[in-house]
């Protein structure tokens, strides 16, 4: 009995250690294998989601390349046609002037000189020419009465005109030709030196006349030449931006054509100041002439009435 015991109870003990040893095996072989399993659970979501972005660049990559070769020239215009239209919109005389070319500036800045120079010598000249008028027509009317250079000269007083000039003239010439019977020959000297003051009263009084006529005249041509440089440029640039659309060109013809125009508002009142002063300066001349004439007859009087003393004194005797 008590080997038979023994022998069930080792065969239990037996019995229960393989038991154990069939259950601490496979948790082992769990244990064991886990870890290279867990890392490809892992890893495998981490690669599938690292693979689509860098596949999306490589499947985008070309298709993009033959789309932006294609498109290059319509956006390089379309970027042009914006500048241009930015350029429209803020488009004016300034604007134009400060995005020209330098020889284009150098234009428009002697034509606005020149235009400057115009209108400073209308202001001046017609405050000359209503002052000088003046003083020859007072001079005129306060000699109307006058009977001799003397009485003339007395009139006038010491006030600065033309006509004070001629009778200083001629009192010069009656003295210096003191003893001379001839009076043919004291009024042709006379005559001669009216004259020579009347051409330095032309001469004075067309002071900037000549710059006027030049202005006039050579204004729209130098304008045209800041025209022609302008659209020069804008044919260059034409060339290089390789697009004849008009909202790209128009700028540059536009700072061009300013040229031009400031060549004409240059120009234009020159010609008509030149013209307005030339008939104001005949009208001045004509009175200069006046004046000369007045003063030759007061000599011529004089003259006679030196004859006629001389005449009574002889026949007194």
């Amino acid at each position: 009995m008590n080997k038979m015991t023994l022998s069930r109870v080792t065969t239990l003990v037996m019995i229960s250690a393989l038991a154990m040893l069939s259950l601490a095996v496979p948790s082992s072989a769990q244990q064991g294998m886990a870890p290279p399993v867990a890392p490809t659970a892992q890893q495998a979501p981490a690669v599938s989601q690292s693979q689509p972005p860098a596949a999306l660049p490589q499947a985008a990559a070309p298709q993009a390349a033959p789309s932006d070769a294609a498109a290059t020239p319509a956006e390089r215009e379309g970027k042009l046609l914006k500048a241009a239209a930015a350029e429209l919109k803020e488009l004016s005389p300034w604007s134009m002037f400060k995005s020209a070319d330098v020889v284009v500036k150098a234009v428009m800045i002697g034509l606005a000189f020149a235009s400057l120079v115009t209108w400073t010598i209308f202001i001046a000249k017609m405050l000359e020419l209503t002052v000088v008028q003046r003083k020859v027509r007072s001079a005129l009317a306060k000699i109307a009465d006058a009977r001799s250079l003397a009485e003339a000269q007395f009139a006038l007083g010491a006030r600065g005109s033309v006509l004070a000039s001629f009778l200083a003239a001629a009192m010069r010439e009656a003295r210096l030709s003191a003893g001379i019977s001839s009076d043919a020959g004291i009024k042709e000297r006379a005559a001669s030196s009216f004259a020579e003051i009347v051409r330095a009263e032309a001469r004075r009084i067309r002071l900037g006349m000549g710059l006027l006529a030049t202005i006039g005249a050579t204004s729209p041509f130098v304008g045209l030449f800041g025209t022609v440089w302008g659209i020069m440029n804008s044919f260059i640039g034409i060339s290089k931006s390789q697009t004849t659309n008009l909202a790209v060109v128009a700028p540059g013809i536009a700072e061009a054509l300013l040229a031009t125009a400031i060549g004409l508002v240059a120009a234009i009142p020159a010609v008509i100041i030149y013209n307005h002063f030339s008939r104001v300066t005949k009208g001045y001349m004509e009175l200069v002439s006046r004046a000369s004439g007045a003063a030759a007859r007061l000599l011529s009087r004089d003259l006679d009435r030196t004859h006629v003393s001389s005449h009574s004194r002889t026949a007194a005797e």
